[in-house]
């Protein structure tokens, strides 16, 4: 009989829980850089390199990757022929006590994120609790341990379906990958749990996400199983899309495809889906009663040495000076360096502004957005001499529901985010004369040295979801849809996805 102490378990959780939050798996980094290394795609490329840039200086930093340190999600599996020291928590508890010491450490604080009351006042619990536990007993005397901190840009796109057997996967996939845009953050990896009841595929496809990047391992040795060949087929018909990274089109979408699949029902075929982002953060330990979890830190030399250099016809922008007509000029695709002040709101701050117009209050005191950009981002706590912690773009997608309203009545010159805006958002945008500027996501830490001040204006009962002013320096973005309604994420994966088809024709003539 194996017994574990309580406090190790603790110990462990937390220990794991800072170490992912600013040390990628170096699996994920090889694959990205060799995506990097073979993508033809400019856009792409740059949105790599940014991300491979942020990876290593997240390391080196020891703070997170992304301003979104994402919902816990653990799974445990402890075997049969373990006791613990103590009985006063459950597994639950330990976990989420982990949780808490972690996100709250003051070296590194960590975005507290879940809200809950979910359905009503969705309050947030100030210390990233509850986790979300799988437990399960398991033959052996040890514990094992596979943790994650789930971003909700990605978990938001998540898919799920109950096929007809005969059906096929791999075209459900193809066809549902392009409805989920680029929120997930691509290039990542996808989880796809099958069989089981509805609620077990989605489990399973979110413990497949746990598994090291193999891929291109497997291709060589080539599939012998049906997941190993649903993972091979899904992997080349999701990249054929085109989608790229960031959802600006090109050669690599997804660094990985995972399948785990159970027995089910003779009439059922039940499939779930879901995204890892840029900023895939997990962790696998066992605890043996010997003591805490003794995670190896990665050598810095391990990373690639990549960089990233603006061109000579990058546009440079003072945003306290710069005019609609200005913006008129800025063509879709192009990369452009802000400079000068900014605010920011996203979700909450959104739907407090609409509420206090329609109440007819006018904007809150101190905050004048006409004229200004406005950037959608929920910021990590600053330490030490940070002006600001980890800064990445939030989805825009999810401001889409207020985009004609603060065109309208607030005046803004434009906005900042991540990822595609809606159709209605795009026609918005054009008939304002307005812009949409994306910057990359999985990149939060490198955009946060853009940032010289920072400082709450309105809302600070919202925490991070809060309006501050952004003082910025040479901070780069890509303009995503122009003022006549040029839109990248429509335009870039269709060419590559023609480029990528032409490609195919002549490789098998």
């Amino acid at each position: 009989m194996t017994v574990i102490r309580q406090q190790d378990f603790i110990d462990s959780i937390e220990d794991a829980l800072q170490f992912i939050s600013y040390y990628h798996p170096l699996d994920y980094v090889k694959a990205v850089e060799q995506a990097y290394l073979k993508e033809e795609s400019q856009a792409a490329k740059d949105a790599m390199a940014q991300i491979l840039i942020n990876s290593r200086m997240s390391a080196e930093g020891k703070r997170p990757l992304c301003q979104d340190t994402g919902i816990v999600t653990c799974f445990v599996k402890v075997g049969m022929g373990v006791s613990w020291d103590k009985t006063d928590m459950t597994v639950q508890q330990m976990v989420d006590e982990g949780t808490r010491r972690a996100y709250l450490n003051p070296d590194n604080p960590l975005r507290a994120s879940i809200v809950a009351d979910p359905a009503g006042s969705r309050k947030n619990t100030k210390d990233n609790t509850p986790a979300v536990v799988h437990l399960d007993m398991v033959a052996g005397d040890k514990i094992e341990v596979m943790i994650a901190a789930k971003g909700g840009g990605s978990e938001n796109k998540s898919k799920m379906v109950m096929l007809n057997p005969s059906d096929d996967i791999v075209e459900w996939v193809v066809k549902t990958l392009p409805t989920m845009g680029a929120g997930w953050c691509p290039p990542g990896m996808l989880g796809i749990g099958i069989g089981g009841t509805a609620e077990k595929a989605a489990v399973l496809a979110k413990e497949s996400l746990m598994d090291p990047v193999d891929i291109q391992e497997l291709i060589e040795r080539g599939p012998e199983t049906t997941e190993e060949k649903l993972r091979v087929d899904i992997y080349n018909a999701v990249n054929k899309l085109g989608i790229g990274a960031q959802g600006l089109g090109g050669l690599t979408t997804v660094v990985d495809v995972k399948v785990m699949s159970l027995p089910t029902h003779a009439a059922s075929k039940p499939v779930a889906m879901i995204p890892n982002c840029a900023a895939t953060r997990h962790a696998h330990f066992y605890l043996d009663g010997s003591g805490p979890a003794d995670l190896k830190a990665p050598k810095l030399e391990e990373w690639p040495e990549v960089t990233w250099e603006v061109s000579e016809n990058t546009r440079r922008v003072n945003m306290d000076e710069v005019t609609k007509e200005d913006i008129q000029e800025w063509k879709v695709g192009e990369t452009v360096l802000l400079s000068g002040k900014m605010l920011t709101g996203r979700d909450a701050a959104h739907k407090r502004i609409q509420t206090m117009l329609d109440n007819g209050e006018g904007l809150p005191e101190g905050v004048d957005l006409n004229g200004k950009f406005i950037y959608y981002v929920g910021p990590v706590d600053a330490v030490g001499d940070e002006v600001v912690g980890p800064a990445g773009p939030t989805t825009a997608t999810r401001m889409d529901k207020f985009t004609d309203m603060m065109l309208e009545k607030t005046g803004i010159a434009g906005m900042i985010g991540k990822a595609e805006r809606g159709p209605a958002t795009v026609e918005s945008i054009a008939k304002h004369k307005s812009v949409y500027l994306m910057a990359v996501g999985g990149a939060a830490y490198l955009v946060s040295k853009a940032i010289k001040k920072a400082r709450v204006v309105a809302f600070e009962d919202l925490g991070m979801e809060a309006i501050y002013e952004f003082e910025v320096e040479d901070m780069p973005v890509t303009v995503a849809v122009d003022s006549t309604g040029a839109n990248a994420h429509k335009t870039g994966p269709a060419i590559w996805k023609a480029k990528i088809e032409e490609l195919d024709k002549e490789l098998a003539k």
